[in-house]
């Protein structure tokens, strides 16, 4: 497979085209959702652990030619196009074209899912409108556990429960009730939870969290995954720490804090002068939860981890109202037009 994802590499660098709908067909055959590149990574789990690394560089640089190839394609048909003069359109206002942007949280949200992604981890999704087993009860949840007061549901219908998803736990267990260990994967998505609107909360907000299932997977392996992530986010000199903690699928659990990047660790209001702000839970997978979803706890371990995509862009942009990610407001989104 090692040898195909490079024969692939000779083609992109090879591939010429003269036309915009060549491009297209080449944009579409590599980065399509069903192009080359989503099927090469769908595949990544059932490379051997030893090959892993050497796959995934290799097919990170076949994604990073692919998209270079693209863009290049299409800039040299612009210039051609405007040195002809046939890309002037006379009868255009002269009123310029306000710009679009990108929704910070989009923002965020890609810039992590692109750091994970360069670790081997594979998107996978689910519907937000859950079942009461994988909301709850498979994530070690039975019914009258006292932590399902922890969150405020959104309850569509009752006996049997259906409800509005409270976190992106629920597919993690879909993924592993359908695919078997070595699991690495990472599931962004919207949640609900029946919470007062304010500076600080909202009943919506969007989560990331991942899970990573194999033999002799360790609390230490949790660990500098999360440092490298914060190291390649927030930057290289930003350390992290563990306080212990308690979520019912994970055993231990802990918080994670950064050193704040605002005041290196010095005391700001934004670290409340502690040096310190917390980021997200993590911990390792209860074998209860494991067994649930048919995955052998006797042989397999894991370690899943979850953060607040909202969380993250307020640290990342010093934002303080959270409602400000809802209100559409043209002039808070104009200061994302270039980035």
């Amino acid at each position: 497979m090692l040898n195909q994802i490079k024969e692939h590499i000779s083609e992109v660098e090879k591939f010429q085209a003269n036309t915009a709908e060549a491009v297209e067909a080449f944009r579409i055959q590599y980065l399509g959702k069903k192009g080359v590149l989503n099927g090469l990574f769908s595949a990544f789990k059932d490379v051997p652990n030893d090959e892993k690394k050497e796959f995934g560089q290799t097919l990170n640089e076949l994604k990073t030619k692919a998209q270079e190839k693209v863009e290049a394609l299409k800039t040299a048909l612009e210039e051609k196009e405007d040195q002809s003069g046939s890309g002037i359109d006379l009868t255009m206002s002269a009123e310029p074209m306000r710009m679009g942007s990108r929704h910070p949280l989009s923002i965020v949200k890609n810039e992590i899912v692109e750091i994970f992604a360069r670790l081997g981890f594979t998107i996978s999704e689910g519907p937000e409108i859950e079942d009461d087993w994988h909301n709850f009860s498979a994530l070690n949840l039975p019914d009258e556990h006292p932590a399902r007061d922890m969150q405020d549901t959104f309850f569509i219908q009752r006996d049997p429960d259906y409800l509005l998803r409270t976190h992106t736990s629920s597919v993690q267990v879909r993924f592993m009730e359908k695919n078997q260990a070595p699991i690495r994967t990472l599931s962004p998505g919207r949640v609900f939870r029946n919470e007062a609107i304010s500076a600080r909360a909202h009943c919506i907000f969007h989560q990331i969290e991942g899970l990573y299932v194999d033999e002799n997977v360790s609390f230490a392996d949790l660990k500098q995954t999360l440092l490298h992530f914060a190291q390649e986010f927030f930057g290289k000199e930003t350390q992290i720490r563990l306080r212990p903690s308690y979520f019912p699928f994970t055993e231990p659990s802990a918080e994670v804090d950064i050193s704040c990047n605002i005041c290196k660790g010095k005391g700001c209001n934004i670290c409340k002068y502690t040096g310190w702000v917390e980021i997200l839970g993590c911990g390792m997978v209860d074998p209860n939860v494991l067994e649930n979803c048919g995955i052998d706890a006797k042989k397999y371990t894991g370690f899943a981890f979850g953060m607040g995509v909202e969380r993250i862009t307020m640290l990342k942009y010093q934002i303080k109202d959270l409602r400000l990610f809802f209100e559409n407001d043209v002039r808070f989104l104009d200061q994302f037009t270039s980035a």
